[in-house]
């Protein structure tokens, strides 16, 4: 490889606590990587200088320059100005209208293509895991939200205008719980670890979770997937129910996307997944059974993500380069 030849893909990945970098070449052969954390609620300026500076880092670590990047795709989370390469918003990280895509062009000077972080993380699953050859592939991303993303023939369902599948903001029930945004009664209020750790919180303080008190106290920024699981195995039965009833209202949620897409594959991914992939898998697959019309039961299968915190990133870079070619056609 010569250093004139545009060649080189760079995946990111801005997640809610973390953001990732990696190069790849044309082949998908892995040049290099950058994991950062997002420092939660600085300020898009601020956050937006991170990500420009972590692929600098990836860059001068790998021994890369910016002349062989022949483009830059971005998941990033909530709502994208799909035209703008803009973030409308971004209500766990409190970013609104940021143009992520014209800094990164002017930073790098390449093509730089802007989607939703689940979009581009069930891209990667559909493109190099878990869903390969499916037709309609849905995911459906837990974490500090609920972040939902859909590839449909080979392509990302996608707005006019906007992003979509912002399955985690729809609404599950009539409770009045909120969460990142004012609508009550949303799959991200019912299912989100965010949830799930404040009532466990709760469990812990009474007495009621006595093992998730000595693992992580009734901090929130402590209770993360692994000491929710960590929990589970030494038998606090309180926490099991509580990500057990967030897997139904998971399931809930799927059955309605089945009704609606008649998907072949949905994807469960995240950290929270990771870590308690058959409890959440066994749960959510009998949820949406149970709650889709009987000639659904046996179209779709439900299955854990298995590119990890790689999905995002490759299915960026990815989407990223199909769309920069197709452009150039």
């Amino acid at each position: 490889m010569t250093s004139s030849e545009k060649n080189i893909w760079i995946g990111f990945d801005l997640g809610g606590t973390k953001m990732l970098a990696i190069a790849y070449d044309e082949k998908w052969n892995l040049l290099g990587r950058r994991r950062r954390k997002t420092r939660g609620r600085d300020g898009a300026d601020s956050g937006i200088e991170r990500i420009a500076s972590t692929i600098d880092r990836l860059l001068s670590e790998n021994d890369l320059t910016n002349a062989q990047i022949a483009g830059i795709g971005i998941g990033c989370p909530g709502p994208i100005d799909l035209a703008k390469g803009r973030i409308l918003t971004t209500p766990n990280l409190g970013w609104d209208d940021v143009d992520v895509a014209g800094f990164l062009k002017k930073r790098f000077n390449c093509e730089v293509t802007v989607l939703n972080d689940v979009d581009a993380g069930v891209y990667g699953e559909y493109q190099f895991g878990v869903a390969q050859k499916a037709r309609c592939v849905v995911g459906i991303f837990p974490g500090t939200g609920v972040g939902g993303g859909c590839v449909y023939e080979d392509k990302i369902l996608q707005g006019a205008n906007f992003s979509c599948m912002e399955i985690g903001h729809t609404r599950i029930s009539s409770d009045t719980r909120a969460t990142g945004s004012a609508i009550s009664g949303t799959l991200e209020a019912e299912a989100s670890r965010l949830t799930i750790a404040a009532e466990a919180a709760k469990a812990a303080f009474r007495g009621e979770a006595p093992n998730l008190l000595k693992i992580a106290g009734t901090d929130l920024s402590e209770i993360r997937s692994g000491a929710l699981a960590d929990a589970i195995a030494k038998g606090d039965d309180v926490v099991r129910k509580l990500v057990e009833e967030a897997a139904c209202s998971i399931g809930i949620a799927v059955a309605n996307v089945v009704h609606l897409l008649s998907p072949d594959k949905i994807v469960l991914g995240g950290g929270m997944v990771e870590a308690m992939e058959e409890l959440i898998v066994k749960t959510v697959k009998k949820s949406a059974r149970d709650h889709v019309m009987p000639v659904y039961k046996d179209t779709f299968d439900v299955v854990a993500a298995t590119l990890g915190d790689d999905a995002g990133a490759m299915g960026a870079a990815a989407w990223a380069k199909r769309q920069q070619t197709s452009q150039k056609v």
